[in-house]
């Protein structure tokens, strides 16, 4: 597990999120006027993944159970990642279901250790599984979706699988930035005390985490450097400093903000972790626009633009605005 942490946590390096389920990958293709079928899923994907110099920015592509094992006409979907020496990774939850006392509780845990396996036997060295919290879900959903986030990441490391263990705190609403620094810090505390009960070595695994927003829906605006220091004192209360990497969601900013907000947090000094990206519609948005008008080399070179960008803010040295 040492190598692919490694290997993931490379300075000046992220996680490319290109996990979309059918569901959501047929509603993103949709946007862009195209039908979603295996072929134009492969095609899509082949395209982002063929990507010259991809590897000098993109150090592990977060994969669906489909784009793992596809392949067109002989060519497998991630051959590309593997020639570039790029890490594989695999989601393996089984989305959120409703919970009884309120909000959603991700569920997969059944079958987990024998999927791992397969996942392993297939190329993958690390996997993810996400759970979404809502600022009003209850306090038994919140311990419920961390139990399960332990159990997961118990069971990767027991199959020497890397796991990034997601605790979204959903950012969609009127709530303040106060709200969302009193729950985010809620739920990593609870999701850090089950990993200490199921003994998760921390020194393994990446925290995927939201950064400190207000409401999408709320009335006033914040400045990046306000974002970094509200988001870097809530991690600094609530993760441990053994964690070696936090790679941040995007959580639906508009184009160019996570990116900048990334850029201000590692402007802060001393950080314990390596504080990276694991993005996915903040490092494809532009490129499946392109890529649906048949620009092919334009998406590819989107895509290598924005990853460029998100290496530089890794290093707190992007200057200026994102180009959108």
């Amino acid at each position: 597990m040492q190598n692919t942490i490694d290997k993931l946590a490379e300075y000046g390096k992220g996680i490319l999120a290109a996990d979309e389920s059918i569901p959501t990958i047929e509603k993103r293709l949709s946007s862009v006027g195209i039908d979603s079928t295996p072929s134009t899923r492969h095609n899509y994907r082949h395209t982002l993944f063929s990507t010259d110099g991809l590897e000098d920015y993109i150090s592990g592509v977060i994969l669906y159970d489909e784009t793992l094992r596809s392949a067109v006409d002989g060519e497998p979907t991630v051959a590309p990642l593997r020639e570039k020496g790029i890490a594989l990774g695999i989601k393996v939850d089984k989305g959120a279901k409703p919970y009884t006392d309120g909000g959603f509780l991700t569920e997969g845990l059944d079958g987990l250790t024998e999927r791992l396996r397969d996942y392993k036997d297939l190329g993958a060295e690390f996997a993810k599984w996400r759970a979404v919290i809502n600022i009003g879900d209850s306090g038994s959903c919140i311990l419920a979706n961390a139990w399960h986030l332990a159990r997961y990441a118990k069971k990767c490391q027991l199959e020497n699988m890397v796991p990034i263990v997601e605790p979204e705190v959903i950012m969609d609403g009127t709530h303040t930035i106060y709200d969302s620094i009193r729950i985010t810090e809620r739920v990593l505390h609870h999701v850090f005390d089950a990993m200490f009960y199921e003994k998760v070595e921390l020194e393994y695994m990446i925290l995927k985490p939201n950064m400190i927003l207000h409401g999408y829906k709320y009335a006033s605006s914040i400045s990046s450097d306000e974002v970094a220091e509200l988001t870097v004192s809530s991690l600094r209360r609530a993760v441990p400093a053994a964690v070696p990497m936090i790679a941040f969601l995007s959580g639906g900013q508009i184009d160019g903000m996570a990116v900048e907000n990334l850029n201000a947090i590692n402007g802060c000094i001393s950080l314990p972790w390596y504080t990276s990206f694991s993005f996915g519609r903040e490092l494809q948005q532009n490129s499946l626009r392109l890529w649906a008008e048949g620009k092919r080399e334009d998406a590819q070179n989107a895509l290598l633009e924005r990853a460029n960008q998100c290496s530089l803010a890794t290093q707190g040295e992007l200057h200026g605005t994102v180009n959108i």
